[in-house]
């Protein structure tokens, strides 16, 4: 969303858990797919730093998107999917060919 930069260090789980009152797995797994997913790294003995951003789209189309997303989710759990259900269908269109509009 632009409020990390690369080289930022992102808060502990620890101190993410206590600000938010959240599962500490929620937390870690969080953690681990930005790992996965190549936007921050572990540091041993210093913390997770951020790697690199989501883009170089303005925070504007960002917001659009995120404000897209959010009412797809909504609609996604109104049809009674689940966090699985919704979690593998966008596997499924992340991993699908892209096809372009003219």
């Amino acid at each position: 969303m632009g409020l990390l930069h690369p080289g930022d260090q992102l808060p502990t789980a620890k101190e993410v858990v206590g600000a938010l009152a959240i599962n500490p797995n929620t937390v870690l797994k969080a953690y681990r797919e930005l790992e996965r997913e190549g936007l921050v790294a572990p540091r041993p003995g210093a913390g997770t730093f951020v790697r690199r951003g989501l883009g170089s789209a303005s925070p504007e189309t960002r917001d659009r998107l995120f404000g897209e997303l959010r009412s797809w989710m909504e609609q996604a759990r109104d049809s009674g999917l689940d966090e699985d259900d919704i979690l593998a269908l966008f596997a499924s269109a992340k991993d699908a060919p892209v096809t372009r509009r003219a």
